[in-house]
């Protein structure tokens, strides 16, 4: 792992410390940076030092930056002293704006004038939480894909409100910390990825209700087709491939109706009681006797090999 180059940034305060906030607190530690984190919640502590100590051994497999260490976590009550000598914040809270205005007014008052005040909401529009700071300029959305000490996507968004120095410097910290941000120019509900996500779990869901396939059936076809060539390059890069030396013009010149027709039949599912149950007992018959942390490990080691891969090979960055 490189050694942090943005040497303006060296404390972070991480608040909110759950399944989001405890991964971004490791990644941070394992980047050399101090961290001081804050959750009201009771055990909040332990819980964190815990799942940081368990994300640690695959962060040390990655190759930990000079000076990186868990003793560099402080864990403090009081929001207000967490973020009193931070350089950046890392915000984890509930999705629910009233919630998310209160903390990032709060926030917006005892974080140094220098300091970013990042997001990870996954929905919510910058520009109406950012609406009871005194501060607006430098609030940001700075949403992780899960786990985020492991994938490297982070969408940058700034509101109406955002400076564009707080924006590029917010995509500098992230690029220099190892992550591959991106600047969503307009602020959309579920911003980019959770979109497309979105848009797959509503096929997924309505094939499911229709009894054309199974839950298990639908992750073998991902998992085992697209999947893997999503996995390397996005979907218009994996377009253009299918189109051999005409490339995507070839594709849209030859299958553009026939994808249009596809889209004109994509289902249009509701979260009916029926179908949170079928996807649910579908998801409990595919996991079978496997644990939840037993997959996780899994997951993650593959996820490792497979950046490590993409890192090697310096040719499927696109």
């Amino acid at each position: 792992m490189a050694a942090l180059h943005d040497k303006t940034i060296r404390r972070v305060a991480v608040v909110g410390t759950g399944v989001i906030g405890a991964s971004w607190a490791a990644y941070f530690l394992a980047h050399g940076l101090d961290v001081d984190a804050t959750d009201p919640s009771p055990g909040a502590e332990a819980r964190l030092r815990e799942a940081v100590a368990q994300h640690w051994p695959t962060l040390e497999r990655f190759g930990l930056a000079e000076g990186a260490s868990m003793d560099r976590l402080r864990f403090h009550p009081d929001l207000e002293a967490a973020l009193r000598d931070c350089d950046f914040v890392q915000e984890n809270g509930p999705e629910r704006l009233d919630f998310k205005i209160d903390l990032f007014r709060r926030m917006d008052a005892a974080a140094p004038a220098h300091a970013i005040l990042a997001s990870s909401s996954s929905g919510l529009r910058v520009s109406d939480f950012q609406s009871g700071c005194a501060n607006p300029q430098r609030v940001v959305l700075g949403h992780p894909f899960n786990p985020p000490h492991l994938i490297p996507l982070v969408e940058v968004i700034g509101g109406e409100g955002t400076s564009a120095d707080a924006v590029a410097r917010t995509m500098d910290f992230y690029a220099a910390i190892g992550k591959r941000p991106i600047h969503v120019k307009r602020e959309v509900k579920g911003h980019i990825a959770n979109r497309l996500q979105a848009a797959l779990w509503r096929e997924a869901f309505h094939l499911v209700e229709q009894g054309v396939a199974s839950v298990a059936d639908i992750d073998t076809a991902i998992a085992h087709g697209p999947g893997l060539r999503w996995a390397l390059m996005g979907p218009f890069m994996n377009l253009h491939l299918s189109g051999g030396a005409g490339g995507v013009a070839h594709v849209l010149a030859h299958l553009g109706g026939p994808i249009e027709d596809w889209w004109k039949d994509l289902g249009a599912p509701t979260m009916s009681e029926a179908i949170k149950k079928q996807v649910t007992e579908g998801v409990a018959a595919e996991m079978g006797e496997r644990s939840l942390q037993e997959l996780e490990s899994t997951r993650d080691t593959l996820l490792l090999n497979l950046i490590r891969a993409k890192a090697a090979s310096g040719t499927l960055e696109a």
